[in-house]
């Protein structure tokens, strides 16, 4: 791959237009990705049904067999993206998870999705890093904030849009029959959506190859390649800051994804809504309100920033998990549908405050060399914990403890209340050590 050429820190940044528009492209990029994976949570009961699975391998399915390939290429996807051209590592996993996303509509059993599952992960692992140090070399430190909240639209878009066209699609071919396909066979409802959400994102791919530029890479100047090792070293050595960043993040992930993939269900047996209320009703939430948070969230990290404030961007990710506790554990146990989604909205809206100051913390503490490697690595923990223990263990309790499918909404009020306050606490302990990571930082742009 060709290196991009380092570029010193007094050189002028690219214009606002140029940076902007390469995070519209990196925003409807990101809402494929929670597109492609949001979607299975709103298929859960017809999936079950059609596989004859339980709850425990449907969480399997949305967490770990998504994750298995994204933590084992994604450290050294990141260290191509640290050293060579971001731009085409993004194009070529878009595209790739977009082929298995629409492989997922050909399974027949448990383990083909599985396996498609774990397809669709290894796509998504060159996401992240490549987009955040693209992103890193487009918008100075103060404004890094504000473009990854612009950025995490794409997050709320596609959870949104995945419950919207995916509810809307159950509805429209709940009562068609199902296809025979030359040499594939037999497709069901579920299927088809999988399909139909799964192929666009081609589009993506090609638009961001051929319309977004590849930055010059800036700040502090490393060699080319840098040894994992080192990379652990240097995490090791600010382990004060790095472990309450890792640490917070994962836990308040392990919450929301699993509010994300079993609020669906636990609508549809708690309250007896539909797949298509369901869809319509939690999407338009989520595209409705949750914007607010996130524009909050990086215009307030921005303006403590310029008061001198070295740890803005923990403050308002601690302000964010403060909030989001009583909302979180209280909606699944309220007595009506319409006070639980108030709740849940509430819940949405307090827990993206900090989607962009909480990526950003880690963006501006981190030499320019290394950002891929400890993106991976944040990521990674992100979805393992987040993506696959989120899930998992809700559905554990559901299976285990209650073994009643209807005490859903009990097994995520549970989750909540134990991990969110911890997140919080882990959060707090960790904004002093970041705010002196913050001036060493600044201490190599001089």
């Amino acid at each position: 791959m060709s290196q991009p050429v380092e570029t010193p820190a007094a050189a002028p940044w690219p214009s606002p237009g140029r940076a902007w528009y390469a995070v519209g492209v990196f925003t409807v990029a990101l809402m494929f990705n929670f597109l492609d994976r949001q979607i299975l949570a709103l298929l859960v009961e017809p999936i079950k049904r059609d596989l004859g699975i339980s709850d425990t391998q449907v969480s399997l399915l949305i967490g770990f067999a998504f994750v298995t390939f994204y933590l084992a290429v994604g450290i050294p996807i990141a260290r191509l993206a640290d050293r060579g051209n971001r731009k085409l590592i993004l194009s070529f996993g878009i595209g790739f998870w977009s082929l298995m996303t629409a492989a997922c509509g050909l399974a027949g059993n448990f383990w083909q999705l599985a396996v498609a599952r774990a397809g669709v992960g290894l796509g998504e692992s060159c996401n992240g890093p490549a987009t955040y140090s693209i992103l890193s070399d487009l918008f100075p430190k103060e404004k890094l904030a504000k473009a990854i909240s612009v950025l995490n639209f794409g997050f709320m878009f596609g959870q949104g849009g995945a419950l919207i066209v995916g509810g809307s699609v159950v509805a429209l071919v709940a009562t068609m029959p199902d296809l025979e396909l030359p040499v594939i066979g037999r497709i069901h409802a579920w299927q088809m959506v999988f399909l139909a959400v799964g192929l666009p994102g081609l589009l993506v791919s090609l638009l961001l190859l051929l319309t977004v530029p590849e930055p010059a890479r800036r700040g502090r100047a490393l060699e080319a390649v840098l040894p994992f090792s080192r990379t652990i070293a240097f995490m090791g050595e600010r382990w004060r800051t790095y472990l309450p960043l890792f640490g917070a993040m994962a836990l308040r992930s392990m919450v929301s994804f699993g509010i994300a993939a079993w609020a669906p269900a636990m609508f549809m047996r708690s309250y007896g809504w539909t797949p298509a209320k369901v869809g319509l009703v939690q999407g338009s939430v989520i595209l409705v309100l949750t914007p607010i948070g996130l524009y909050f969230g990086g215009w307030l990290a921005e303006r403590l920033a310029k008061r001198g404030q070295d740890d803005a961007n923990l403050r308002v990710t601690l302000l964010s998990s403060v909030l989001l506790i009583p909302f979180a554990v209280l909606f699944p146990l309220m007595p009506s549908a319409e006070l639980a989604i108030v709740l849940l909205a509430a819940n949405l809206v307090a827990g993206s405050i900090a989607a962009g100051p909480n990526n950003a913390a880690l963006q501006v503490i981190t030499p320019n060399r290394m950002r891929g490697q400890i993106s991976a690595l944040f990521i990674a923990v992100f979805n393992m914990i987040g993506y696959g223990v989120g899930p998992l263990i809700v559905a554990l309790i559901t299976d285990y403890a209650f073994g009643n499918e209807a005490k859903l909404n009990l097994s995520i009020a549970i989750v909540a209340a134990i991990f969110s306050p911890l997140s919080a606490l882990l959060t707090w302990w960790g904004m002093r050590p970041y705010a002196e990571s913050l001036r060493e930082a600044r201490s190599w742009d001089a």
